[in-house]
């Protein structure tokens, strides 16, 4: 697979979308909120419908009215700078109103999303503002102390009976057993959205590493074939049977969806890609 930056963030906001869509008559989701004219934005804002209702998804138990997640993709970690900065965002967001306290600031509630457990960050904010986590289940820990809710999601240690499509949203995916779940998982729900984009991140994000693990090519590859026909082209039936097939795999392998669906009306413009993947003719 080439090497290029993964869009995290979109597949994670997707990935939210799915642990909470039981509860989607409940709340109002939007990705990338900015903070006023300039460019500060909040990974995503999930806000209460009816604050009186509960959240009954474990991720969103500690919801209130407004709440803000920041989110940091498996190859990155979340620092204690990145604590300020979201603590100082969930501040500006309470005051950036036409009138006093339009936000009542006991409705903001805080959540850490990443993959790596962060021990420097959770040091320091036990020492230096009486902050302490406390786990509440596999994964999900509160952080107590702070008139602000807060909590952390470590998604590696998510639970995956509870939170599969959230504890996945990683690059480190180890087993043939893990792919044929999220086979499986996915074949269920392959025409929504939420389920392509995070699919299609998880799907770039271990092909390499799937390589590695010598997991057999038909259970790998059959997802890749899958993420081109959702996007509106049936790109061969198995590997190997078409030079079509073969070159949707390496065009979504590259990130070139839109070339799949232009590949496969195009006939002039497939044969440009064949030259340019190095694709044989075969016999």
């Amino acid at each position: 697979m080439a090497k290029r930056l993964l869009q995290w963030h979109p597949a994670f906001c997707a990935a939210m979308r799915i642990e909470l869509e039981e509860e989607a008559d409940k709340i109002r989701i939007e990705e990338e909120h900015l903070l006023g004219e300039k460019p500060m934005q909040i990974d995503l804002l999930i806000i209460k419908k009816d604050k009186t209702q509960k959240i009954k998804k474990n991720i969103g138990q500690i919801f209130r009215t407004y709440n803000i997640l920041e989110y940091k993709a498996p190859d990155d970690y979340l620092s204690v700078n990145d604590f300020y900065k979201v603590y100082a965002y969930a501040c500006f967001y309470q005051s950036q109103t036409d009138t006093v306290e339009a936000i009542d600031p006991t409705e903001l509630t805080i959540t850490f999303v990443c993959n790596h457990y962060p021990r420097n960050m959770l040091a320091h904010i036990k020492r230096v503002r009486g902050i302490r986590a406390q786990l509440r289940e596999p994964g999900i820990y509160d952080l107590t102390g702070d008139p602000i809710a807060m909590q952390l999601i470590v998604t590696k240690r998510l639970s995956k009976e509870n939170n599969f499509w959230l504890q996945s949203l990683r690059n480190d995916l180890g087993s043939e057993e893990e792919i044929r779940t999220l086979e499986r998982r996915y074949e269920k729900n392959r025409n929504k959205t939420p389920y392509q984009a995070v699919m299609d991140i998880i799907m770039r994000a271990n092909n390499e590493r799937m390589e590695e693990k010598m997991v057999p090519h038909e259970v790998w590859e059959k997802v890749v074939l899958e993420i081109g026909e959702e996007r509106g082209v049936k790109i061969g039936e198995a590997r190997g049977e078409s030079r079509m097939g073969q070159l949707a795999e390496k065009l979504i392998a590259a990130g070139r969806i839109p070339d799949v669906s232009k590949a496969a009306k195009d006939g002039a413009f497939r044969q440009k890609m064949y030259k340019e993947f190095g694709i044989e003719n075969m016999v």
